[in-house]
């Protein structure tokens, strides 16, 4: 046997066992889209909105800083979530609370730091996430199921996807809040009616699931972002008062509480059946 025989054996064998499974062979990582899920959904976006915010106004660090910093929590949370082999709901959500972090302080970045306003940086965020689902749907044949994903790669573009929506959710609410000139909790609930409307449409029409599914999850980031800042903000700004420390205190414990109870009742992963699809 030659040596590059003997040097090519180790090579396959290290290849085949760290192959990818095919979809029937992996467990499902995404969970259900239950009520509960869009409940969490909402708390996770708003507390990080709220902690965000805690962190570079509050605190003083500044949005660049503030993103320096989250970022690594975001990155490490992410590695986590790809590395596991089934779905584990307080690791889902974690990434999904330290994507919307990490969004939060970049959105303001982007917006009041270099200046490109929230128009423009929603403009240009808005491009970026219609980019990614584009190259999902156009350029690769993998299914965009929101229900059920097996694949390491079909992951990787859903976190993707995930944070690029975070991270335009909160510049869009900046916008329709301070732009408009409704508020904080006029535009809050104007964007609770809309995704009573985007429920009302996957039941009684015909419209795609998956599409619907990335509407919501985009709106539900700026029904966060103002429904945190009417929670934080002073009167005099037309909020609560509630401040961020205590807003993101109260935020966390429904959260966690949320986790723990999809956890115990053993139904927080989404089964096979049923998985939507775009293509089709």
């Amino acid at each position: 046997m030659s040596w590059s025989v003997e040097l090519g054996l180790p090579i396959l064998m290290l290849r085949s066992q760290l192959r990818p499974l095919n979809e029937k062979e992996c467990p499902n990582k995404l969970p259900e889209l239950t009520a509960i899920y869009w409940v969490l959904k909402i708390t996770a976006t708003t507390l990080g909105e709220t902690a965000g915010d805690l962190l570079s106004m509050t605190l003083g660090i500044g949005y660049g800083i503030s993103t320096l910093i989250l970022m690594p929590f975001f990155l490490v949370s992410v590695i986590g979530q790809l590395a596991v082999k089934e779905h584990k709901p307080w690791l889902y959500w974690t990434v999904i609370l330290t994507t919307s972090t990490a969004g939060t302080t970049m959105s303001d970045w982007i917006d009041r730091t270099l200046g490109f306003g929230y128009l423009q940086g929603s403009l240009i965020l808005v491009l970026l996430f219609a980019a990614i689902l584009a190259y999902w749907r156009f350029f690769t044949s993998y299914s965009m199921s929101v229900t059920h994903v097996t694949s390491f790669r079909v992951e990787v573009l859903y976190w993707i996807a995930i944070v690029s929506s975070n991270t335009l959710g909160t510049a869009l609410g900046d916008y329709l809040a301070d732009d408009s000139g409704l508020g904080f909790a006029v535009i809050a609930v104007i964007l609770a009616g809309s995704l009573a409307l985007i429920l009302a449409a996957n039941y009684f029409t015909n419209l795609s699931k998956v599409l619907l599914f990335w509407i919501a999850f985009v709106q539900t980031r700026p029904f966060g972002a103002t429904l945190g800042d009417t929670l934080t903000k002073p009167l005099a700004q037309g909020g609560f008062g509630f401040g961020t420390v205590g807003t993101s205190a109260a935020l966390a414990a429904i959260t966690i509480i949320g986790v723990v109870y999809v956890t115990r009742s053993g139904s927080h992963a989404s089964s096979s059946r049923g998985v939507l699809v775009l293509h089709e």
